[in-house]
């Protein structure tokens, strides 16, 4: 229900645009997010944005270099990552929360999509 591209190689300092596409439901009442998991590592969020898109939460390790946005005629949610950095590899995954919270708790997210792969070289 939720699917996410946008993934792919990149080099140290350059973009990539993550989408998560909807189907078989919308997905406009929920809060929607952003985590990521490197290789050996637990699961951490990255962004979240409200139903509306009027209130967005970043985690630190990415503020001013990520923006979450979305475009609910759509059912699709963007990540535009900036600046990126090697430590930004990762599998990317989009989720919803289906009361409309900003939170980085895993465990609050109803609904995951299968993710998106990226590599940043150094």
């Amino acid at each position: 229900q939720l699917q996410a591209s946008g993934g792919g190689l990149v080099q140290a300092g350059g973009s990539l645009r993550l989408s998560c596409a909807a189907s078989g439901r919308t997905f406009s009442s929920y809060a929607m997010g952003w985590f990521r998991q490197a290789p050996g590592k637990e699961r951490e969020f990255v962004a979240a944005i409200s139903w509306s898109g009027g209130s967005t939460y970043y985690a630190e390790s990415v503020k001013g270099r990520f923006t979450i946005s979305r475009d609910n005629a759509k059912n699709t949610v963007y990540l535009q990552m900036n600046s990126l950095k090697p430590e930004d590899t990762a599998v990317y995954y989009c989720a919803a929360e289906p009361n409309n919270i900003l939170t980085s708790r895993v465990s609050m997210y109803d609904y995951w999509g299968q993710g998106t792969e990226v590599t940043v070289s150094s």
